[in-house]
């Protein structure tokens, strides 16, 4: 039996041996990883810059952005430079830390969504005491609260995981260090506390699922009752595309830490992997930076004074 103080590194998936390949899969990779950077950091640098943009609604936005932008920055660029270095290998340290940072920026992530799908009742269907509820100080408690789970949750995970015994190669089968591929690795008889600590993050993330789906009843329920027809379009535009990102995030990353690890890669857990740790980042950066007015028209002044006063 080995002991995991003597491991140093671990073995990535590597998407091909094949070098055009790989190569093929680096340039893919920073142009889904530059898509999203540039969309968080816009709308990070924008709601800081607007005063007017300093709603509590564009304070979470913030906070969801600066942790989209980690959540896709801990495992992309690795895998991105192991692919043109033809190495499929990541340090222990560099392990350990891949693992505790996804752990708590996707833990943080979902306490900041269900955040945000609260404002969006306050907004909604108590408009008269929305300044009330969502008051500067309940936002920073709210912000303050998810990154403290966040951190919390992560130590759960993180501490019993690498301080277990593992008897099997040091291969795991992702393109980064994930929990579920983790325990394969780890012996027999020695994970029954991070599988009770995996089921009960599994059970909050639905508790989060169940809340935010409330929030969203109350909050179409209330839009239905509107007069204007535009007033609900505009309503379900915003609220639509969010719960299905939610959705998304949620689902695919309960399916990831569920279901049974395979003895060999496996197409579809990549995919799954893929859909949680990027393609949300990718989704959030388009919905509140894209397709929101007020940002679109922050964005259009500042590059307006930029080309006037470069023109002059």
């Amino acid at each position: 039996m080995a002991n995991v103080s003597m491991v140093t590194e671990f073995l990535l998936l590597g998407f091909s041996d094949v070098r055009e390949l790989q190569l093929a899969h680096a340039a893919l990779f920073l142009l889904v990883y530059l898509v999203p950077l540039t969309g968080n950091l816009l709308i990070i640098t924008i709601t800081a810059h607007d005063q007017r943009l300093h709603s509590p609604m564009y304070f979470l936005l913030r906070h969801l952005s600066v942790l989209d932008f980690c959540l896709i920055s801990i495992t992309v660029p690795k895998s991105i430079l192991n692919s043109l270095t033809n190495s499929r290998y990541i340090s222990f340290l560099g392990c350990t830390t891949q693992v505790f940072l996804l752990i708590i920026s996707g833990g943080s992530e979902v306490f900041i969504l269900t955040a945000m799908s609260f404002d969006r009742y306050a907004a909604i269907c108590c408009p008269l005491h929305y300044d009330i509820i969502m008051n500067r100080e309940v936002c920073a408690k709210m912000a303050a609260a998810s990154w403290l789970s966040g951190g919390l949750h992560s130590l759960m995970h993180t501490a019993p995981t690498f301080s277990s015994h593992l008897c099997t190669p040091r291969i795991i089968h992702q393109f980064f260090c994930e929990v579920p591929q983790l325990l394969k690795l780890i012996c027999v008889g020695q994970a029954q506390a991070e599988v009770s600590v995996l089921v009960l993050r599994v059970i909050l993330f639905w508790g989060f699922f169940v809340s935010i789906f409330v929030s969203y009843v109350h909050i179409f329920l209330a839009v239905l009752k509107m007069p204007a027809i535009e007033g609900r379009t505009k309503a379900f535009s915003t609220c639509l595309p969010h719960l299905a990102v939610v959705s998304l995030f949620l689902f695919t990353s309960a399916f990831a830490q569920l279901k049974p690890p395979s003895s060999s890669p496996s197409t579809l857990d990549l995919l799954v992997s893929v859909l949680y740790t990027v393609l949300p980042s990718t989704l959030n950066a388009f919905l509140y930076s894209l397709r929101n007015n007020d940002m679109k028209a922050t964005l259009g002044k500042i590059f307006s004074v930029h080309f006037i006063s470069g023109v002059n």
